[in-house]
């Protein structure tokens, strides 16, 4: 495929046929994916490959206890898990709140779910000190997690970047024997999409990218 159609079909895929996942295609995406850029060449990211239907079906349940959270907040009218405006619906609430099994069934659904990793030891995370949640260390890993699913896209295949079960990332560390140097950056399922968007929906371009400054004039094509 061209680059550019890539760019513009690779959508979040959750819905996937019985199709296998082979090894040889594996390895072909992270092949590509891995010239993905990361800060000072250091990359320190680490791909745990899970195949195991049990083990996903973990994987799915450990993010089910972030999603409580997220559901209710959505129900309230919030912006779920936001870091600006603190939640204001009750604990009993969220634990009460019905997670929909369409949720989980990616993860559980999927041929193959990678759980991706950052080592901590090795990146800069320049915006440690400030009084905000921190962004700068993803930029040497969400490069690579994005080429897998361009280079997943270009094999026929999909899949989508979850983060619901990094707020549970303790019991993943026992779960899959990660170190804890290691911060979790997401758990991406991927498989054999049962169809294709050729579509997306995204906004134009004016609507935010500006010229000299923040509130400057809109970028002209």
């Amino acid at each position: 495929m061209e680059l550019y159609d890539v760019m513009r079909t690779t959508f979040a895929a959750r819905e996937f046929t019985d199709d296998a996942l082979p090894d040889d295609v594996l390895w072909r995406i992270f092949d590509n994916a891995r010239f993905a850029p990361s800060g000072g060449n250091r990359q320190g990211a680490h791909i745990t490959v899970v195949r195991d239907a049990d083990v996903r079906r973990q994987l799915a349940e450990l993010g089910t206890v972030t999603a409580r959270r997220y559901f209710a907040q959505v129900a309230a009218g919030e912006n779920p898990w936001n870091s600006v405006h603190p939640s204001a619906v009750p604990q009993d609430v969220i634990d009460s709140t019905e997670v929909p099994d369409t949720f989980t069934a990616p993860i559980v659904n999927a041929p193959v779910v990678l759980v991706v990793t950052v080592d901590l030891g090795v990146v800069a995370s320049v915006d440690q000190d400030l009084d905000r949640v921190g962004l700068a260390t993803g930029a040497s890993i969400y490069p690579l997690i994005w080429n897998i699913l361009l280079a997943a896209r270009n094999e026929g295949y999909g899949g989508t970047m979850t983060t619901m079960a990094i707020a549970q990332e303790d019991r993943l560390r026992r779960l899959l024997g990660i170190p804890d140097t290691h911060a979790v950056a997401a758990v991406v399922p991927l498989g054999k999409p049962t169809r294709q968007l050729t579509k997306l929906r995204r906004r134009p371009v004016p609507e935010f990218v500006t010229v000299g400054r923040f509130d400057g004039p809109e970028l002209k094509g």
